[in-house]
């Protein structure tokens, strides 16, 4: 799934390709709006919040989209072919005197009035690149639930907004904990880094297409997708292993030795994807 330094340079990307212009074209390839017309109204803004796009328009209304796994927006000159996918997995359109956004796989698709985004994007806790930012209130959020594991804490949107599987496990290696280890448990010091930490991960990704958070050349990644090779910090294998975020299991990665804290009991089915295996 996207996260937010993701979905914000989609974002940009939209903004730069349809704000200021009027829809010459519009699209919309699901059954609840395939009567709606955007033609002739001028594109306002494309914002991000979280992991969710708001492109608005012209008369008070919001085209609200989330690309989740696999969903994207792509931006064609006219004269460029459509590469994204076929065209049955489009499900939006956009197009104006000279670019053209379509979606494609888009899991969640509306239209909305712009004073009702609230319904939308409503319970999402503070953007870790948007301009209502808490840190604060963020932490507060996550330690209101101490007994939850800090792994899926961060990834609740309702906590904070942004961080997703890849900064999940990153995170937890930068503090030195496994994502396991219930939020309530993290040593005061520990907690008062988290979300500055956290901000500054996706703040210097924003505009960056290759995601890094060791600052190191080739070696973008400290444990994400690297089951099995040696620690970037100690040399011992990185493990992974799933680990819910209320809603399916998500592979996450850690290192044994530079992380303290509790790991999937052996014999657990989640336990299962952290043995070494050939098709880690």
């Amino acid at each position: 799934m996207p996260e937010g330094d993701t979905v914000r340079q989609a974002a940009a990307r939209l903004h730069s390709a349809l704000a200021g212009k009027v829809l010459t074209r519009s699209d919309l390839r699901v059954p609840k709006y395939a009567t709606a017309d955007l033609t002739g109204r001028a594109v306002l803004d494309v914002t991000p919040r979280g992991k969710h796009l708001l492109t608005r328009v012209e008369g008070g209304l919001t085209l609200h989209s989330h690309l989740r796994m696999d969903g994207s927006w792509k931006i064609y000159s006219h004269d460029q072919r459509w590469t994204g996918g076929p065209g049955h997995q489009i499900r939006a359109i956009l197009g104006t005197h000279d670019r053209t956004a379509v979606g494609y796989r888009l899991p969640v698709l509306e239209l909305l009035r712009t004073s009702e985004e609230r319904r939308a994007v409503g319970h999402l806790g503070p953007d870790l690149l948007g301009p209502d930012w808490d840190p604060g209130q963020a932490l507060a959020n996550l330690l209101a639930d101490p007994a939850r594991p800090l792994g899926e804490a961060l990834l609740d949107q309702r906590n904070l907004a942004g961080i997703g599987n890849v900064y999940k496990s990153e995170l937890c290696f930068l503090l030195g904990v496994t994502p396991w280890l219930p939020i309530g448990a993290l040593a005061a010091d520990v907690a008062a880094k988290l979300t500055p930490l956290a901000k500054r991960l996706l703040e210097a990704n924003r505009d960056h297409p290759i995601r890094n958070t060791t600052g190191r050349s080739g070696q973008d990644l400290f444990v994400y997708g690297r089951a099995r090779r040696p620690c970037l910090r100690c040399g011992t294998p990185v493990r992974v292993a799933d680990q819910g975020d209320g809603s399916r299991e998500r592979p996450t990665y850690w290192c044994p030795h530079c992380q303290q804290g509790p790991a999937p009991a052996p014999g657990s089915p989640q336990a299962r994807r952290a043995r070494p295996s050939p098709t880690d």
